[in-house]
């Protein structure tokens, strides 16, 4: 195996990791575009999401894409739950701030039932189909990884329909660029904050299905998926869905190509790198603005 060859494998897998991270990541961004809250608990949501996936598998049979369709609307009332009693009663000049620390208790408070109900064990949601392959000329996919792919992008095209050509799409778009200029035109901006943060955990919990697939997780897994998340928007642009999805493909591509390169262990690094210069060069990240942008 010559080592252009090795750099293709890794583009591909890197690719597909990125839509993933894709997904992931754009609830997070939502998050911040419509309440200018900072959710650090979307990680542990995630991961909460790969969990009751994996019951569903393992106790019910129902296949771990099958269970994104009943786990989303679930989902979606326990994140407008959320955020009528965990955001919405923090003053709006300091939601940003104080989001980090609610947000963080509650990312907490899923770790520690997650640890009590499943031990800190790592698990895997492992359908039949985990280990099959496709071959395309010399180079090998997984067939999970291409489907996580896809049901990724199915469901980020979804968010863009709803966005975009939906009475609720219009409205969290006229909150993100002008929340009072919303306002005066009719949009109740406390509703769309509560839509807005459910739809945020529904794919998040959509994300954790996808990702219990392809990576071994446990309670604790949020640490290290909630850094890479804020890494990606933060590259991306705060509050800008489109500069989430193109710098998770970035970082998924920047990482694989690291890990095939030079070494696994210090693929992630690039993630803290990439942060790190973001900050010092271009702290508004690729496709964000000084001031309110929009989705």
């Amino acid at each position: 195996m010559g080592p252009l060859h090795l750099v293709i494998q890794a583009l591909i897998l890197g690719l597909l990791t990125g839509g993933v991270y894709a997904l992931m990541a754009s609830g997070l961004t939502l998050a911040f575009g419509v309440m200018r809250v900072i959710n650090v608990a979307q990680g542990a949501m995630i991961v909460a999401g790969a969990y009751v996936s994996y019951t569903l598998f393992t106790d019910f049979h129902i296949d771990p894409f099958v269970s994104i369709l009943l786990m989303t609307p679930a989902a979606f009332a326990v994140g407008v739950v959320l955020q009528l009693v965990f955001i919405r009663p923090l003053r709006s000049d300091e939601r940003e701030e104080l989001s980090l620390l609610v947000t963080w208790a509650i990312a907490l408070g899923f770790e520690g039932v997650l640890s009590v109900i499943y031990t800190t064990t790592y698990r895997a949601t492992l359908p039949s189909y985990v280990n099959d392959t496709i071959t395309v000329g010399s180079y090998r996919i997984a067939v999970v990884r291409l489907a996580a792919f896809g049901v990724s992008c199915v469901i980020l095209g979804a968010l863009y329909l709803v966005l975009h050509h939906s009475r609720l799409g219009r409205s969290i778009r006229a909150t993100v660029q002008n929340p009072t200029s919303a306002r005066l035109l009719g949009v109740d901006a406390e509703r769309v904050s509560a839509y807005g943060f459910g739809l945020s955990v529904a794919t998040a919990t959509a994300a954790g299905a996808v990702f219990g697939m392809v990576e071994p997780f446990n309670p604790g897994s949020h640490y290290d998926l909630i850094s890479r998340l804020l890494t990606i928007i933060v590259l991306g642009g705060l509050g800008s869905l489109t500069g989430a999805v193109v710098a998770a493909l970035v970082m998924g591509v920047s990482e694989a190509l690291l890990a095939a390169t030079i070494s696994p262990t210090w693929s992630s690094m690039v993630f803290f790198v990439v942060l790190i210069a973001v900050l010092v060069v271009r702290p508004q990240g690729l496709f964000g603005a000084t001031e309110r942008g929009r989705l």
